[in-house]
């Protein structure tokens, strides 16, 4: 998964405002250059978090939304959770990245309930994000540990958002989700033509260039 953090890192435009998800999505923190101006927001209020702090620089009053210690970068700033929010559902963040259970094909997604009896729900700021956000990343696993499909044509769990998700990042390829179809942006370890032995959507590469 660390390769596939650096890439979604990489992806991220410059100078964008982001919000990165509690889990894996938080690393993308530690692969994100300064100079790159990258603005990074957490829901507990804060934007210019940095990278996750180490040693002699953690500090217990400053962390993520996931509660891990975090460092801040030049001008960051702190503000009540109330406005964090009221930036997450007015349309100020670029982009969000967040794990998921499932995606469906026209980009509804499901990452706060898995079914489970022993889950204990957890929505947090999912909600706000996927549909607050400009561009909606997900980052997960394509296949679950029994081999399930992620990527689907309908989500079967409850629902986080419908039609937000923009893009799909996985260990075996990167999709983007359009209005028409699922476009493979790239493959990892992977052909297009396995991936469409696997997967119950309609894949298409990207077109040239």
């Amino acid at each position: 998964m660390d390769e596939l953090v650096a890439m979604i890192a990489r992806d991220i435009p410059a100078g964008a405002f982001v919000n990165l998800g509690i889990g894996q999505p938080t690393k993308i923190a530690d692969h994100l250059p300064e100079e790159r101006g990258v603005v990074l927001h957490t829901e507990n209020g804060m934007l210019g978090m940095g990278p996750k702090a180490e040693g002699p620089l953690i500090d217990p009053d400053l962390t993520n939304a996931g509660r891990v210690p975090v460092t801040e970068l030049p001008g960051a700033a702190y503000f009540h959770h109330a406005d964090s929010f009221a930036m997450m559902r007015g349309g100020h963040l670029d982009v969000c990245v967040l794990g998921a259970y499932q995606v469906s094909r026209s980009g509804d997604l499901a990452n706060w309930l898995s079914g489970k009896s022993d889950d204990i729900p957890a929505v947090g700021g999912a909600m706000d994000l996927a549909i607050g956000a400009k561009n909606v990343y997900v980052m997960m696993a394509l296949f679950t540990k029994s081999g399930a499909p992620k990527l689907v044509p309908h989500c079967t769990y409850p629902l986080t958002g419908i039609g937000c998700v923009s893009r799909v990042c996985t260990d075996l390829a990167t999709f983007d989700l359009r209005p028409d179809s699922v476009h493979v942006r790239e493959t990892y370890g992977i052909t297009l033509q396995e991936l469409r032995s696997r997967l119950d959507v309609e894949l298409h590469g990207l077109p040239p260039a």
